[in-house]
């Protein structure tokens, strides 16, 4: 696939077969979130557990859902690619040295933040209309030191690592067998706009070009590490931005 945008992978290509972009496909679908948080929440509903309370957002429900989703998508993404004999170490990571990926991932933090404060900016001079949420819903969440913890580690595990763990295989998916690399950057950015709608047009705009970004970052370096970094850095300075000016 020579137009994709990354170094080149250590592990071998299998051939392209109906099957493979069939299977590859489905397990896409499964680990794209909608169907893991839809079952979760569904089942937290069943036992009377709903998102809402007096018309505002569960904190409970939110760090519920997010935490447990993590989990089941992390282990559906482990399962796919030992499945496929693939060593999830490789994918992930590469052969890259992780303190170094990490290292790396810190000044990203910063040019993910300038990206975010650019898309918005722009929006909002140029069509402001798509500023369709007045006050984010999440920030409504931070209303105590031990919510404020509780929501720290909630975007570090389910913002930086699971959504990670997710785009480094949702992109290990399209490179191989699913159009490449650049059709999975377009995809799974669209895709990951769209989760953030609750949180206004606008938002969804500027989360779909953020996750264009870490997601070249990934084709490029073929390690999840420093995406990882700069997402939960960038969402923890969001959290700070919130309590600091709160908007």
């Amino acid at each position: 696939m020579g137009d994709d945008i990354h170094e080149p992978s250590s592990i071998s290509p299998e051939p392209s077969t109906v099957v493979h972009r069939v299977v590859a496909i489905l397990e896409v679908l499964l680990c794209s979130d909608y169907p893991t948080q839809l079952a979760l929440g569904a089942s937290f509903t069943a036992f009377g557990y709903g998102p809402y309370v007096a018309g505002q957002l569960r904190l409970g429900y939110v760090v519920g859902i997010s935490l447990a989703d993590s989990v089941l998508l992390i282990g559906l993404v482990l399962l796919f690619l030992l499945a496929h004999g693939e060593s999830p170490a490789e994918v992930l990571n590469g052969r890259r040295n992780v303190w170094r990926e990490f290292l790396a991932g810190i000044p990203m933090t910063f040019v993910a933040l300038g990206i975010g404060i650019a898309v918005l900016g722009t929006i909002q001079f140029l069509a402001p209309r798509l500023h369709t949420v007045e006050h984010n819903p999440l920030q409504q969440l931070l209303k105590s030191p031990t919510s404020i913890a509780l929501f720290a580690c909630v975007v570090i595990f389910a913002g930086g690592v699971r959504e990670e763990v997710q785009r480094a295989f949702l992109l290990h998916r399209f490179d191989r067998w699913l159009g490449g690399g650049r059709v999975g950057i377009v995809v799974t950015s669209i895709a990951f706009g769209s989760g953030h709608l609750l949180q206004g047009v606008d938002a969804a705009v500027a989360t779909g070009l953020l996750g264009a970004f870490w997601g070249v970052i990934y084709l490029r370096r073929r390690s999840m590490v420093a995406p990882m970094v700069s997402h939960a850095g960038f969402d923890l300075l969001q959290i700070g931005q919130f309590l600091v000016v709160g908007k």
